[in-house]
């Protein structure tokens, strides 16, 4: 089957959002969207999402907030059940460099983390706060699809990985999906456990450090623990207690060393 002829997968949809849809794709994606409303607007969500994320990311020498990222603005656009994901992402925006240097979240570190990891958490922390605010759909790939989205995840980052079975620390995997850094595309796994408490595993390639142990950054209301192996980073992040969390790390860490 020639890549005009194959039906429109989900991956063809984000190399869209991504702008990597090759030439010949897009004609093909972008009829299959005028022809799936529904799908339409998903994707145009995603775009939004996506250019949001970089705006504030990108924006790490501080400098006055750009009107159109106002978190009145964002907020005031999203209606209905889209309402609480804008909140998040308003608060992204004010939290990660865009008017305050530090922000909330690394105001109170236990100790300065190195630039590689500093960066690795808050692209993590981001992605987290966007995407875990959505009730709807937070995740692309749901857990029945766990094959999947690792396969798709491995490709885009060229690093074989897949979400760590964490089940016995309590978080049942509900989903995961590619995720939009500065640094390119990241995989973000998610969990949930009985109390309704989100946790994000962030996996990032091209860190500019080779190896670090694993540093909490802990701060309100949210945590992290990164880490840095053979140049790929890798952060978990939840509300949760910093000890808790530094557990949930470990495991991670351990499962994934084990994958092979």
């Amino acid at each position: 089957m020639s890549g005009t002829d194959r039906p429109v997968s989900e991956e063809d949809l984000h190399a869209h959002v991504d702008n990597l849809l090759p030439a010949e794709r897009e004609p093909i994606v972008l009829r299959y969207l005028r022809e799936n409303p529904a799908e339409a607007e998903r994707i145009a969500d995603y775009r939004t999402q996506r250019e949001m994320l970089r705006a504030a990311l990108a924006s790490r020498t501080g400098g006055a907030l750009p009107a159109h990222l106002n978190p009145h603005v964002l907020i005031a656009r999203r209606q209905g059940e889209r309402r609480m994901l804008w909140r998040a992402a308003a608060m992204v925006v004010l939290a990660f460099g865009l008017g305050g240097g530090g922000g909330w979240f690394l105001r109170e570190t236990v100790a300065p983390p190195p630039t590689a990891i500093s960066g690795l958490v808050r692209d993590a922390v981001a992605n987290h706060v966007v995407y875990t605010a959505d009730r709807r759909r937070p995740t692309e790939l749901g857990a029945d699809q766990r094959d999947d989205l690792a396969r798709w995840v491995s490709n885009r980052i060229n690093y074989k990985i897949a979400p760590p079975d964490l089940s016995d620390s309590g978080y049942r995997y509900i989903g995961g999906r590619l995720a939009a850094t500065p640094e390119g595309p990241a995989g973000m796994f998610m969990y949930q456990n009985e109390a309704g408490v989100r946790l994000t595993v962030f996996v990032r390639p091209g860190s500019s450090a080779p190896n670090a142990p694993i540093v909490p950054v802990d701060g309100k209301p949210m945590g992290g623990c990164a880490w840095i192996e053979k140049g790929v980073g890798f952060t978990v992040v939840a509300p949760i207690p910093a000890a808790e969390l530094r557990h949930v790390a470990t495991e991670v860490q351990r499962l994934l060393d084990s994958r092979v």
